[in-house]
Formats: structure tokens, C-alpha cells, sequence
């Protein structure tokens, strides 16, 4: 049997690390040196193998998940508030590479401690500090669904909420929800992973489209609602910006354009800018749909804490 939380946390975890050297590196200069293997020394000059505050957002989120046995908000922002001002759930323990939105949102929440009111709300806190770190929830939702539990309304409704706790607009929530339901159909699906991602993608618009409010933002996705016209794309009309739009569009253009997890996450990584975060959400999608096993080794030794966060993962399995 598979175990899916190795395969898309380890994703997300490789996948940031390996972006993360050259987060904020222009394309054109990236094409120059293209990341090739696990370098370091590069963007916050940290050693091969060190990742970054999306794979940490997710421990933090994994271990809420482990210690509580459901999605307890408030305890992921106590861990979030931890990880901020104390280092736990970093490389070595010191938070970096933390996003505006999400600083804000964990500031107000040590100031307050009210997860409902922590989130930002505006049209400008659409980065994707939410998505990058949605992967525990969605499995987590994923396997209760599954098994009966939960309700497909049920499941998107804790996707959506942990992703308000700092990103509480509808179209973070929304990039959250169609994550989910790429998430089901690359576990449950048939076929290529464009085909399961593009089941995953119609299962989304199905299920937002049965509100009328939620069609605006909707169709901030548009070019991803057809997978095989989206793939005909060139490079240079993906944007890897760490808007939530982009991020999702480039990690999605990265792996329905390569047929490896190695070539899905070096594409991701090398369209640089938010280099990372776009890695790591490719990273979750193809660590699920490759297999941990399929993460080159040299990759795999070089991870940070690389064994402690495989112990993680295989509490859950």
C-alpha cells in the first residue's frame, strides 16, 4: 500500500527545497545556470536541502493534525504563532522567509487569539501563503470523505476555513478547494495525471458553480478548466508570481508539460520568482501521483530533518 502522506508531504518538502536557492531569480537569469540538482548558498544563503516557510506552515498544520486527531483551528494557529516567533517547525530554528499575509494574520492572532478574525480579508491577501500549505487538511479531508465521515461539503468546508486563518479570501480559498479536488482525483482517478488533474479540475467547477457567488471568482481560473489547450501554452505566458492564480497555474503547467517527478518539479522550479512555493505545490501533485519512491536519491539524503519528517508521515500510514 501507498502511503500518501510520505508521497505528498516529501513532495512538498523536496519540492520547496529545492526551489528555494532561487526564489526571486528572474527566468532569464535562471536559464543561465538552471537548477539542475539540491543546490544551497543561493536567496537566503542556507545550505542544500533547506526549506522554507511552506513546508514548515505544513509540519505545523501535519503535527495539529497528528496530536488532535481532526483540524482544531485554533491549535494550527497556536503551532503558526510557535513556528513565527519561536522556530519550531523550521530547519534550524528560526522562522524565514515569512509572507506578508501570513505574518499579519499570525501577528493579530498572538495578539488576540481569535482565529475567526485573524485572516486578511482583502483582495490584496491572495498571495499563496494558504495554498502552499494546505496539503495535511486536503489528505486529511480526502481520507475522510473516503471513509464515509465527512461529506464533500464538510471536507471543503475545513479547507476553506484553515485557509481563512490567513488568507480569507474566497479565490485563496477557492485555489485551496481546487487543490482538494485535484488531491481525490489523483489518488482515485484513471489515466494520465492530466487526465486526473483535469477530473479533479471539473469536479471543482461542478462544485463552485452551485453558487452563483462564487462564479467571479471562478473565473479567475479559467485558463486552467482545459488541461490539454493549457499544456499548448508557452513558457512565457506562465507567470510564477506568488499571487495564488499564478502559483497555481505554473505548479499545474509543470506537471501536465513533463512526465517525471523530477522533470515536473525542475520545470516548476526553474520558471523562478516565487521558485519554492511553486515547487512545493507541484511537489505535493507529483509526489502523490509518482511516489516518494521516485524522488531521486541524492535529493531525498540532502532534505533537512529528511527522516524526521518521514517518521511523521509514517504515523499516519
Amino acid at each position: 500500500m501507498k502511503n500518501i502522506w510520505l508521497d505528498g508531504i516529501m513532495g512538498l518538502v523536496v519540492g520547496d527545497a529545492l526551489g528555494m536557492p532561487v526564489q526571486f531569480v528572474d527566468r532569464n537569469e535562471l536559464k543561465k545556470n538552471p537548477v539542475d540538482k539540491m543546490v544551497g548558498y543561493g536567496t537566503y544563503h542556507m545550505p542544500p536541502g533547506t526549506w522554507s516557510d511552506d513546508s514548515s506552515m505544513a509540519l505545523a498544520t501535519l503535527a495539529s493534525i497528528k496530536e488532535k486527531g481532526n483540524i482544531d483551528y485554533t491549535d494550527i494557529m497556536e503551532r503558526f504563532e510557535r513556528w513565527l516567533l519561536n522556530g519550531e517547525y523550521t530547519p534550524f530554528g528560526k522562522a524565514f522567509d515569512v509572507g506578508q499575509t501570513c505574518l499579519m494574520a499570525i501577528t493579530k492572532y498572538a495578539k488576540e487569539k481569535n482565529y475567526h478574525t485573524c485572516g486578511r480579508t482583502g483582495e490584496r491577501a491572495n498571495g499563496n501563503g494558504a495554498l502552499m500549505r494546505i496539503m495535511p487538511v486536503c489528505l486529511y479531508a480526502y481520507e475522510k470523505v473516503k471513509a464515509g465521515n465527512w461529506t464533500v461539503d464538510e471536507a471543503l468546508e475545513r479547507v476553506h476555513q484553515v485557509s481563512a486563518l490567513t488568507h480569507n479570501h474566497l479565490r485563496s480559498k477557492m485555489a485551496c478547494g481546487i487543490y482538494f479536488f485535484m488531491i481525490c482525483n489523483v489518488l482515485d482517478g484513471n489515466g494520465s495525471l492530466t487526465e486526473r488533474l483535469q477530473k479533479g479540475i471539473d469536479d471543482a467547477v461542478e462544485y463552485y458553480h452551485r453558487d452563483l457567488t462564487n462564479y467571479l471568482e471562478l473565473s479567475r481560473y479559467t485558463r486552467l478548466f482545459q488541461l490539454e489547450e493549457f499544456a499548448e501554452f508557452e513558457e512565457d505566458e506562465i507567470s510564477s508570481s506568488g499571487y495564488v492564480v499564478d502559483s497555481l497555474e505554473a505548479a499545474v503547467w509543470s506537471l501536465i508539460t513533463t512526465n517525471s517527478l523530477e522533470a515536473a518539479l525542475l520545470c516548476a522550479v526553474n520558471l523562478g520568482d516565487d521558485a519554492d512555493t511553486v515547487g512545493a505545490i507541484a511537489g505535493g501533485l507529483a509526489g502523490l501521483y509518482y511516489g516518494y519512491e521516485n524522488v531521486p536519491e541524492e535529493w531525498k539524503e540532502a532534505i533537512v530533518k529528511g527522516e524526521e519528517i518521514e517518521k511523521e508521515c509514517s504515523i499516519f500510514f
